[in-house]
């Protein structure tokens, strides 16, 4: 079996795990806790690629010098043991394969996820709070944190519009590739005759900003409103305007957030959510390879989605992108969606997607 060196520049590595340690061992590396934090955590995390790559390249010595053993005793006994450890490091090696398509400058970093309803009424929020819930639990099943930070209620059912952040490694990274619309087409259970519904959600992912981001926001190009919480059928959740809605006047971008009790909590929430729309937005400005983090801002409506999950008359999941496609739509709905972002990403260096029935 050949070494595995080369497929990943560990020597460069190493060199940026050795100047992190050391700027860590200055002493006034932790004269501001919050980058100090970042910074370990930036640290740790190439730490553990570090490791997993040069145990990947041990045990395939290992497994070379078994074989290697096996061949020249003629032992057949051996065979079955060194077929399994070669299956159990294929697999292993193609899961580090596959990191290295997460190497953007931002995809290590928490993710903030928004989904919004768009065309298709009751059923379309209904449809956002399906997808929300279908991301929640996959970032769970990965072991994300996640954390909500707003939840609009729907006018009868569902939600308007959700945003929550995913802590987690390469969580940006696997997310990015997710933003978009989503369509739903389905039997819907709004509908008193049962006919079948088109629905879209639009899905929004972004890179949570770091402080040191260039991107500053003056509070003179602030406008802030609050209002009082809407809950579903229009009553008030809260009595007090505890809701809030900014909007950076020089972008025209607005961020309104309603999910604490607390009118500076909400707001607090609103400015992480609009300085990574911000961020994102400068990242298009400078530079055409970082336009694609964002890609073509589109409109939740008909013709324009990057994936299609169809509940009947048949049961699919198509992503239009990868041409990705799965028949079981109830275990994507669940959270199992990971081979659809993996299939994009491989997709995007020119490999082909698998698809599965």
């Amino acid at each position: 079996m050949p070494r595995l060196w080369g497929v990943f520049d560990l020597a460069s590595l190493k060199k940026r795990i050795e100047e992190a340690e050391q700027e860590a061992s200055d002493p006034g590396f932790w004269d501001d806790p919050m980058r100090a934090q970042r910074r370990m955590q930036i640290l740790s995390s190439m730490k553990a690629e570090y490791e997993a790559w040069t145990d990947v390249d041990g045990s395939s010595s290992n497994l070379e010098e078994l074989a290697t053993l096996a061949v020249e005793e003629s032992d057949d006994s051996m065979a079955d043991q060194i077929r399994d450890e070669y299956e159990r490091l294929l697999a292993r090696v193609e899961e580090l394969e596959f990191n290295l398509h997460l190497s953007g400058e931002y995809d290590e970093r928490p993710a903030i996820l928004a989904v919004k309803a768009g065309a298709g009424g009751v059923d379309a929020q209904d449809w956002a709070e399906m997808l929300f819930r279908m991301y929640c639990r996959w970032a769970e099943k990965e072991g994300f944190a996640v954390e909500i930070l707003d939840e609009t209620p729907g006018d009868e059912a569902g939600l308007k519009s959700a945003a929550a952040r995913l802590e987690g490694r390469y969580a940006y990274g696997y997310l990015r590739s997710e933003r978009g619309v989503h369509r739903l087409v389905r039997l819907s259970p709004f509908d008193s005759d049962h006919r079948r519904h088109t629905s879209f959600a639009l899905v929004e992912v972004l890179p949570e900003p770091d402080d040191e981001e260039e991107v500053r926001i003056n509070p003179d190009d602030l406008r802030i409103d609050v209002f009082r919480a809407g809950g579903h059928g229009g009553q008030n959740v809260q009595k007090n305007s505890t809701a809030v809605r900014l909007t950076h006047l020089p972008t025209n971008t607005v961020v309104a957030v309603q999910n604490e009790r607390s009118q500076l909590q909400n707001r607090e929430v609103a400015m992480r959510i609009l300085h990574a729309r911000l961020v994102d937005l400068e990242m298009q400005r400078r530079a055409e390879e970082r336009a694609k983090l964002k890609g073509e801002h589109v409109s939740a409506e008909f013709g324009r989605q990057v994936r299609s999950y169809v509940l009947h008359p048949y049961q699919m999941v198509k992503d239009h992108r990868s041409d990705f496609q799965t028949g079981d739509a109830q275990a994507v709905l669940e959270g199992d969606i990971g081979a659809l972002p993996k299939a994009n990403l491989t997709a995007q260096v020119g490999e082909p997607a698998s698809i599965s029935d």
